[in-house]
């Protein structure tokens, strides 16, 4: 399978998030300037439907009920009607941002991840958590489901396929996975491939697992970020994804990308195509050839990369998968008459046998 390009559109601020309508007509951005915005994809026209007070951080479609929910670094979750175009309510998930959200696939729950790393030691070891890290919401009323802690920041989490369980990561590498329906901790585990201890310039950790996803059975979790780095701040550690079987007991690593398939660069958004034959990811590239790949979902073999031309930070697949949209930010200049030139990108492309 091949990713062809076909359409790209510019937003004013960078595109931290994005959801696509079952249709593929329509795109919901969530953006550096706060707005989540409603794009459409074939003119490239957007609307603001609602502003967070920091960064907009998640955005998610809900098909059967209309419904568009929303999170952001200010902690809030706004739920907006799309049939009404009206607000319906906010909750305040987190004091501190919300790192990731999702909705389960039956539109029930809404979850959020948080969590500010601080040093708790001398060692820059992260502190206790000063809130709960991962809370989960009912969609129709707003009510806090189930609050559980996961030392921060957990940066990722993703509903399984029936909708049972959560999973959350955080930027120490640790995995759990909550079944929420017997509200127990169902497994957990810990891979060190996605941390850094900065021993140049700056001494103390970064890095992390920034995305996850459910195979379409459920029986396995793809996690993904990049490898370890000797400066922290250099950006430049391994593309990588890591597969888990986490129903066994321990979990048990199944797989992760070849190294003569990966360059350089943190990998940031991670889905699985509708065919359930491949599965996607893509980033920021450091060095290498591509910031953008497709990989065999059963042997993990690099289908086909290209360079994006830009930071991507989420993508999503129209229903039927023949189309593939990226969202990001190109790097931002400087104002032009008075003006900032528009860096955010929405990028689509045709996906082809």
């Amino acid at each position: 399978m091949k990713a062809e390009p076909v359409k790209e559109h510019k937003l004013p601020t960078a595109v931290l998030a994005l959801d696509a309508a079952s249709d593929g007509r329509q795109l919901f951005a969530a953006c550096f300037d706060g707005g989540v915005y409603q794009v459409d994809v074939d003119t490239g026209n957007f609307e603001r439907l609602l502003k967070h007070d920091s960064y907009a951080s998640g955005v998610w479609h809900l098909p059967t009920s209309q419904l568009l929910i929303s999170a952001g670094y200010d902690g809030v979750l706004h739920w907006f009607d799309l049939a009404s175009r009206k607000p319906v309510r906010q909750v305040r998930a987190h004091r501190f941002w919300s790192w990731q959200m999702a909705v389960s696939p039956d539109e029930r729950l809404v979850a959020s991840v948080t969590g500010q790393y601080l040093a708790g030691g001398y060692k820059y070891e992260p502190g206790p958590e000063q809130e709960p890290s991962v809370r989960v919401f009912d969609v129709q009323t707003g009510e806090l489901r189930r609050s559980v802690s996961l030392g921060p920041s957990v940066l990722s989490l993703a509903f399984s396929p029936d909708s049972r369980c959560v999973a959350a990561a955080n930027m120490m590498g640790d995995v759990r996975v909550w079944d929420l329906t017997r509200g127990e901790l169902a497994a957990a585990w810990a891979t060190p491939d996605f941390t850094s201890w900065g021993i140049i310039k700056s001494h103390h950790y970064c890095g992390g697992i920034f995305a996850m996803a459910f195979t379409p059975d459920g029986h396995e979790l793809f996690v993904c970020g990049m490898g370890p780095m000797r400066d922290p701040m250099a950006g430049n550690g391994k593309q990588t994804w890591q597969r888990f079987a986490w129903r066994e007991n321990p979990p048990r690593k199944t797989g992760e990308i070849e190294d003569g398939d990966r360059g350089n660069g943190l990998m940031e958004t991670i889905e699985f195509h509708p065919s359930q034959k491949c599965f996607f990811m893509a980033g920021r590239l450091a060095q290498g050839k591509w910031n953008a790949a497709l990989f065999d979902s059963s042997s993990g073999k690099l289908l086909h990369g290209l360079d994006t031309k830009m930071r991507v930070t989420s993508a999503a697949f129209s229903a039927d998968g023949a189309r593939l949209f990226l969202a990001g930010a190109v790097g931002q200049q400087k104002k032009k008459d008075g003006k900032l030139p528009e860096f955010g990108r929405i990028k689509a492309f045709h996906c082809a046998a």
